[in-house]
């Protein structure tokens, strides 16, 4: 008889700190303790709380340990499984004093408490390899209602009034889209799924997949059936190791439950799903490009209209979303769309996953209704910048995106506030940064990410990102010009109204919300030769307060070129002409009498 479960987090982030490891040291000290009988052992995808992983759970107390490693898991088997007294040293500290009679509550901490999971409902709470607990969640009844009892006007009509708009960043109306290519008149059509998930920081997309792959397996065929399609991709970037092997699990399972392939559920519609893996082109994750890579060319993006729900895959009408857009689908289904709708706002319905990155104390994957303030993200779930740093901006969308500078913390984050103050809500990717950032480097981070990943097939794109990128880091290096600055902003407008894709036409945003809350940063670099946030190396200046400085002599020991000259027990000074900014004064100094400006 089993009296507890354990859930252990076997996501991309939990198992490259060791969850694998946890499990087998489990696996091992239950069975030499008799217990293997009683305790079961269930491996889920990620819970959100990245950044206090490894992960697990012992349930029905609901004890929530955290860091856990190999080593710790004797005592717990001793302490919590044997003799029902949780080791509080491992506990998050969030949840409370666990007791053996005092169930924790995750939806009770800081982190949780403003969330709403949809899309992420069963992520952290299945084991994603088990089609028996996804069908235990509900799991497939939204396709047995729609294949029994809906026609397809029926399931696009419920779409359209939920009010989802697409996840991947652009936030068409997702009804509309599937209403189109339900009209396009073919003897072929197409549904396919945008896993290539490429922004840096995010990991949305990934985690679904890992956590709960048979809500897109099940939202693929509700949209096939839907739009008149029997084919189904999922183009999933081979990065995605963890994600691609419980893919295949699961498109395996649902052909053996009958769930995938010929007559499902005993009816006439029929659909199959395949995956195809992408190389890492960031390119990719734009829609026409990712469909000229399934063909099997390489990933450029085509010229729009005509529209992928004309003309697609192999030249076939194609519905197009991304993994969290679909994930969202069989929920509606059984929900319905007032109850999708009654969530976020009056034009951004619904919930949004973001994953927290950066300068921020709780790292890892939220789930927040559309049109939550930006504080409650970055201060309540987030837990703030860390080490008593003053928060500066968040970077939203990745490279496509834009800064949101503090002064705008309490902004609602949903589509059309972010777009009305120069940002985008893009795929989730939320980047935050501290007052040690400086934006003048940021800018210059992502676009260097853009010029590296363009796919050279526009000039704007190619030539343009370069001549910015260049920009930027003369600037960076303290050889910026009056005019710059200008030039810079010209440059970033032309890419934007000129590049072929709406990656081209975002790629100079980052640059362009810099200019727009941080001007006075490019305008100290270039005319004050001083970076505010003492990050940019070149234009560092390190001095030596001579009422601090106990003259030890360190720091004129270790520096490399000899620029710093006293005697001991005396001040010491640093020749400014000699310096080459490398900052090893600053590391070495025990008194705190060097100052980096």
């Amino acid at each position: 008889m089993i009296r507890s479960h354990i859930l252990i987090c076997a996501g991309t982030g939990c198992t490259s700190s060791g969850s694998d490891s946890i499990r087998a040291a489990l696996v091992k000290e239950l069975e030499d303790k008799g217990l293997s009988e009683e305790i079961k052992l269930v491996r889920t995808g990620c819970f959100g709380l990245c950044e206090l992983g490894p992960i697990m759970i012992v349930y029905p107390e609901g004890v929530f340990y955290s860091r856990v490693t190999a080593a710790d898991i004797p005592e717990i088997v001793e302490e919590h499984l044997l003799k029902g007294r949780p080791v509080t040293r491992l506990i998050y500290h969030d949840t409370g004093e666990a007791t053996a009679d005092k169930a924790t509550s995750l939806n009770d901490t800081a982190f949780y408490r403003s969330q709403k999971r949809v899309a992420l409902r069963n992520c952290g709470v299945i084991d994603p390899e088990n089609i028996d607990e996804y069908i235990a969640m509900n799991g497939y009844e939204a396709l047995g209602k729609v294949l029994t009892g809906m026609t397809p006007k029926d399931v696009i009509d419920v779409v359209l009034a939920s009010g989802l708009r697409g996840r991947g960043g652009g936030g068409f109306p997702t009804g509309k889209k599937w209403q189109f290519t339900a009209a396009a008149v073919s003897d072929k059509k197409y549904v396919v799924c945008n896993a290539d998930e490429g922004d840096p920081g995010a990991f949305m997309d990934r985690s679904v997949l890992e956590g709960d792959p048979h809500a897109l397996l099940e939202a693929m065929t509700i949209a096939g059936y839907a739009v008149g399609a029997d084919e189904g991709y999922v183009y999933v970037r081979a990065e995605y190791p963890i994600a691609v092997k419980r893919l295949q699990i699961a498109i395996d399972q649902a052909h053996e439950y009958g769930l995938l392939g010929k007559n499902i559920f005993e009816t006439d519609f029929s659909f199959d799903i395949k995956l195809r893996l992408g190389a890492g082109a960031f390119v990719c994750g734009e829609e026409t490009a990712l469909l000229t890579s399934i063909e099997g060319n390489r990933g450029e993006p085509r010229p729009r209209p005509p529209f992928p729900a004309v003309k697609g895959l192999f030249g076939k009408p194609t519905l197009i979303n991304n993994v969290e857009t679909y994930a969202n689908i069989p929920q509606i289904i059984l929900n319905g769309a007032e109850w999708f709708a009654s969530m976020g706002t009056e034009k951004s319905k619904g919930t949004k996953i973001f994953a927290l990155g950066g300068k921020i104390k709780h790292t890892g994957l939220v789930e927040i209704p559309m049109g939550t303030p930006l504080r409650t993200i970055i201060e309540e779930i987030g837990g703030g910048c860390p080490n008593g740093k003053k928060f500066k901006a968040v970077q939203t969308g990745g490279p496509s995106g834009g800064c949101i500078p503090a002064s705008l913390i309490d902004t609602s984050v949903d589509y059309d506030t972010l777009t009305s103050i120069g940002c985008m809500m893009g795929s989730g990717g939320m980047i935050v940064m501290d007052e040690d950032n400086c934006m003048v480097d940021i800018a210059k981070f992502f676009l260097g990410f853009i010029v590296d990943e363009s796919c050279g097939k526009c000039i704007p794109c190619r030539i343009g990102t370069r001549r910015m990128l260049d920009i930027l880091t003369k600037i960076t290096e303290g050889k910026g010009e009056p005019g710059d600055i200008e030039k810079l902003e010209e440059l970033a407008n032309t890419v934007r109204a000129t590049s072929l894709c709406g990656l081209g036409q975002t790629a100079p945003n980052p640059v362009l919300a810099t200019l727009k809350f941080f001007r006075d940063e490019y305008e100290a670099h270039v005319y004050e030769k001083r970076c505010p946030a003492g990050h940019c190396k070149a234009l560092a200046v390190y001095t030596i307060d001579p009422e601090k400085c106990k003259g030890c002599s360190l720091c004129s020991k270790k520096c490399p070129v000899g620029c710093i000259s006293g005697v001991l027990k005396s001040p010491y000074v640093i020749d400014q002409s000699k310096c080459i900014k490398c900052g090893t004064c600053f590391e070495v100094c025990k008194f705190g009498a060097i100052s980096k400006k």
